[in-house]
């Protein structure tokens, strides 16, 4: 586990505790996100348009965290100590293994923004090139290999049936009319656009905190996604709100299922986790804050690729 070396790194137990609990959360908005896709098939919204709006919000919460990680371990350098510094013929002998990675990332992602693979054949792709880098480099064995498929079915499995569910759910929605009678009623609401778009993003966080955030997404979705565009809020930057609220949901009370996951792996109590995590949790509020004042942040990407 990452949280390992960082104690082998001599690294605080809070600060190590919440990198691990909080630095995670980006693959919601970092392409390939599944709840990205999950949200694109939900609102039949463009899955590249969805990954390419996710990418510069993604990287300012990176931003974000790499500073508070800075500015804290230079406020007490104790919790960080320095490490022995790579000499250049080290960091050049490294590059080979970023670069192919990389070019995993672009041609996957890329595949996908310019129409030439679907989400799933761009799957498909940056799994087998990442197999096959794998066993070149001799990184996995074929017990390892054999332990990843099992647990990517279980994963597989829990995708399709919570779509599986979100389908009917969708449908019986569709029937009782409840997303029409929900979007009239929070329009004609006496509150400012802004004011409305809040509360459903604390509804989401809240609801995120108590149950899976994937299957609220899949519940909650249908329901407020008629509201969203009646207000006049563009579809691909309520996908990436909704994503850095999931962030939040995930790792605040009651559940914090990322804190509790931590927690129990790191043996360490809640509310030392929690001082560890607390510093990245503000940050994501004031990140979810911008992407309200500054919707460009989402929508500047895809507009520049798709002239929408």
């Amino acid at each position: 586990m990452t949280d390992d070396h960082l104690v082998l790194a001599r690294y605080d137990r809070r600060l190590s505790t919440g990198i691990v609990a909080t630095v995670g959360t980006l693959g919601v908005i970092i392409p390939p996100s599944v709840v990205l896709i999950i949200y694109g098939i939900l609102t039949e919204q463009s899955i590249g348009q969805l990954f390419l709006a996710g990418l510069i919000p993604g990287l300012m919460i990176a931003l974000f965290f790499m500073g508070i990680i800075y500015v804290w371990a230079r406020m007490n350098p104790s919790i960080a100590p320095r490490s022995d510094r790579a000499t250049w013929a080290e960091r050049i002998r490294s590059l080979p293994e970023v670069i192919w990675i990389l070019l995993v990332f672009l041609v996957v992602v890329g595949g996908i923004m310019q129409g030439y693979l679907t989400p799933s054949e761009a799957g498909a792709f940056g799994t087998f090139a990442l197999l096959l880098l794998s066993f070149i480099k001799r990184d996995i064995t074929i017990k390892g290999y054999i332990k990843s498929v099992g647990e990517a079915l279980g994963t597989a499995g829990m995708l399709l049936m919570l779509i599986a569910g979100s389908t009917i759910l969708g449908h019986f929605i569709a029937v009782t009319n409840i997303p029409q009678y929900a979007a009239d009623w929070i329009v004609g609401l006496p509150l400012n656009r802004y004011i409305i778009m809040i509360l459903i993003c604390l509804i989401f966080e809240i609801g995120g905190s108590f149950i899976d955030d994937m299957a609220f997404l899949i519940l909650a979705t249908p329901i407020f996604y008629p509201a969203v565009l009646k207000l006049g809020f563009d579809p691909v930057w309520f996908g990436i709100t909704i994503g850095v609220v999931v962030m939040i949901g995930v790792v605040i009370p009651p559940v914090a299922i990322c804190v509790f996951v931590v927690k129990n792996i790191a043996k360490e109590s809640m509310g030392r986790v929690y001082r560890g995590v607390a510093p990245f949790l503000i940050s994501l509020v004031v990140a979810w804050g911008l992407m309200l004042l500054f919707p460009q942040l989402a929508l500047w990407l895809p507009s520049l690729f798709f002239n929408r």
